[in-house]
């Protein structure tokens, strides 16, 4: 007993189980053994002892089970007690680690993990906390042991497959790393996102890994542009020379990076720590620049054009540096164009692909939209580039979110201009900007911002709706399809389509006949979210033909069409007796209805039987539906278990209007026994 005891208390884990399994066993052993002495048959079996007692202090009292039991539940109150109170104390050095982690004081948060380790061997976090500090010191072997003994204690730790990707990562493991990555997506698929960019970290690493051991073999040869790329670069890193000399030298070199190994050459020779020469940086970061100063700055720009063109980790090292990160606003607002132009290219390299966005989303993008968004005025290249970015950039939510800061101070006042003299502007780049908005709205904040800008909206509707004697074509505006967009924060804002209801149903009603099906189906959307916020607009919209032309696209069928076409025409046939008459005469024994009325769609069957509601208050209307299948339609929609309550609504206000107006359908109604639910349906015809 003794023994067992001491080893149930053993910090060795292996011993502590060998010791608990022990014990159940042994206590398995005596439940079977009481459970045979009560099942036996009592038996005298007294035994004369005829050998010599032995005195008591010659005898060793065996310990009894119920003693055992005893010890066992002692010892294991004991223990958790002990858990407990070394639980308190690790979770308190765990904290104490934390704060030297964030203080960067990673040696200190080591030890302090260690200690807690030592009070409570088996708490993952403080595993997973010791390898993160393990990472930042730079020895990845321990914080890999440690991931491992986290595992232990939790074999669906994210944490630590992530932490010993990385850490195999550091080591150039590049398939163990991979593997972490894996295993981490294995438990958790939510995390697809974070290890497509741990996969393409290892990529890059072991890309740039085999990059570099190739420039160096070819540097050992005696490669002609690599002994000459790094004999420029050690010439350019000369101090004390003049800007010329500087410049001549950057020049040369932007000529040698060709290709990927020479791009290597130049990185792997420090060719990104040309900013550290005090002369170099100073006339990159000047503010107002001389000749030369200029002459240096687009030298280097095109430079880096050369050494970051299709290489990401170039391109990693060069947004890196905090003079290049922050220069790069200053430089698009310069006002040279030479440096504008060159800056734009640089830029264009990088948010051209998923990694280069990403590095330049790392940066202060707050001013970038405003400051791009100002080359519209521009006439040249500039204006393109500049819309190319911004479309590169624009999906990004990071970018969505930086784009708030000075959205309505800054770039909504700048673009409101840009509208109001469009003809003086680069047309083509206008419209991507009108695009390039059209596209933020989709953000909450920015849209509400854009909607209550009166301002922007009437500088809208002054370039699509120029006025007297400046005829607007919509077939060749290229202004249509990206003003579309914006119109649908109608549908979010109705203040926006109160106000400019008629301009925008009539400039919808123009694009109706527009060669491009996309831009005429969402002027149809716009017209059936534009034309319930203004009767003006109804009424302008009926004298326009919009009753006619909506029909027309009831009859071609397109499923997203018809939709808005019905829409807007419930919408005119509530307010208009003109177009109630209109579409009595259009629709032929109401055949398009009818035909809507069957749909499994239950958009298109509430808003057919509203219209025909409406229309069935023209004199004669129900008259021209004898003899169809309307009734049994109608009251199987009435009387139907449709979601939308408008359904049941609309069809049996059109029943109800449908045998008042003409008493022969109240035959078919009595033949169908559909009375009852006509009864029931008086409410929705009184209300109506």
């Amino acid at each position: 007993l003794a023994n067992l005891l001491q080893g149930l208390n053993s910090p060795d884990s292996a011993v502590k189980e060998k010791a608990i399994a022990e014990a159940e066993k042994r206590l398995r052993e005596q439940g079977a053994s009481r459970e045979e002495e009560e099942s036996r048959t009592p038996v005298n079996r007294t035994v004369i002892n005829t050998s010599v007692r032995a005195f008591p202090s010659e005898t060793k009292a065996a310990p009894s089970s119920d003693g055992f039991l005893a010890a066992l539940e002692k010892d294991a109150k004991e223990r958790a007690q002990r858990r407990k109170k070394n639980g308190q104390l690790a979770d308190a050095l765990k904290e104490k680690g934390n704060e030297a982690f964030r203080r960067g004081e990673f040696a200190l948060a080591v030890q302090r993990y260690t200690e807690g380790l030592q009070k409570l061997r088996d708490k993952q976090e403080l595993y997973t906390n010791r390898a993160q500090a393990y990472l930042k010191l730079h020895e990845y072997e321990k914080a890999i042991s440690d991931c491992e003994w986290a595992l232990k204690c939790n074999k669906n730790c994210l944490k630590a497959y992530f932490l010993m990707g990385k850490a195999h990562l550091a080591l150039q493991h590049f398939s163990e790393s991979r593997q972490c990555y894996e295993k981490m997506l294995q438990i958790d698929p939510q995390k697809e996102n974070l290890f497509k960019e741990c996969v393409n970290e290892a990529d890059l690493e072991e890309k740039r890994v085999k990059d570099e051991e190739m420039a160096a073999r070819i540097f050992e040869s005696g490669d002609v542009t690599a002994l000459s790329i790094q004999e420029l670069l050690q010439r350019i890193n000369s101090p004390e020379q003049d800007l010329p000399y500087y410049t001549g030298g950057i020049r040369l070199l932007a000529e040698l990076v060709n290709n990927c190994t020479e791009q290597t050459f130049f990185r792997t020779n420090k060719g990104f720590s040309l900013l550290r020469n005090e002369a170099v940086r100073g006339a990159f970061c000047a503010e107002r620049k001389s000749a030369a100063e200029v002459e240096l700055c687009v030298s280097l720009l095109l430079l880096w054009q050369a050494a970051c063109a299709g290489n990401e980790e170039n391109q990693r090292l060069l947004l890196a540096q905090p003079e290049v990160s922050a220069q790069l606003p200053e430089l698009l607002s310069s006002g040279t164009s030479q440096i504008q132009r060159e800056t734009l290219a640089l830029i264009s390299l990088c948010s051209g692909n998923e990694n280069g966005r990403r590095l330049l989303l790392r940066q202060d993008l707050s001013r970038w939209l405003q400051i791009l968004m100002a080359f519209v005025k521009s006439t040249d290249a500039r204006a393109d580039s500049a819309m190319n970015i911004l479309s590169d950039l624009m999906g990004e939510e990071r970018f969505q979110a930086q784009c708030r800061v000075l959205f309505s101070t800054g770039v909504l006042p700048l673009f409101t201009q840009l509208l109001v003299c469009a003809r003086q502007v680069n047309q083509a780049a206008l419209a991507r900007a009108l695009g390039v908005l059209g596209t933020l709205s989709a953000d909450v904040e920015l849209r509400a911002q854009l909607a209550g800008s009166r301002d922007c909206w009437q500088g809208c509707l002054l370039l699509l709706f120029p006025g007297v004697g400046t005829p607007w074509c919509p077939l060749s505006s290229p202004f249509v399809t990206p003003f579309l967009p914006l119109l649908d924060l109608g549908f979010f804002f109705p203040g926006v389509f109160q106000d400019f209801a008629v301009p925008i149903s009539g400039r919808c009603l123009a694009l109706l006949s527009h060669q491009d099906g996309r831009i005429v189906t969402r002027a149809v959307g716009v017209l059936s979210r534009v034309l319930p916020a203004s009767p003006s607009a109804v009424e302008e919209a009926v004298k326009g033909g919009v009753v006619k032309k909506m029909l027309k696209f009831l009859k071609a069928g397109g499923q997203l069409t018809s939709t808005f076409a019905i829409k807007t025409l419930s919408v005119c046939t509530q307010s208009s007796r003109r177009a109630q008459e209109e579409l009595l005469k259009g629709d032929k024994r109401f055949q398009l209805l009818l035909r809507l009325l069957q749909s499994e769609d239950e958009l298109l069957v509430g808003n057919a039987a509203f219209c025909l509601a409406q229309c069935l208050l023209v004199p004669g209307a129900a008259s021209a539906l004898l003899g169809s299948s309307v009734v049994q339609l109608l009251l199987r929609h009435a009387g139907g278990d449709a979601q939308k309550t408008s359904v049941q609504e609309n069809s049996a206000i059109a029943l109800g209007r449908l045998c008042v107006a003409e008493p022969r359908h109240i035959h078919q109604l009595r033949k169908l026994n559909g009375f009852a639910i006509l009864n029931s349906s008086m409410k929705y015809v009184h209300s109506s």
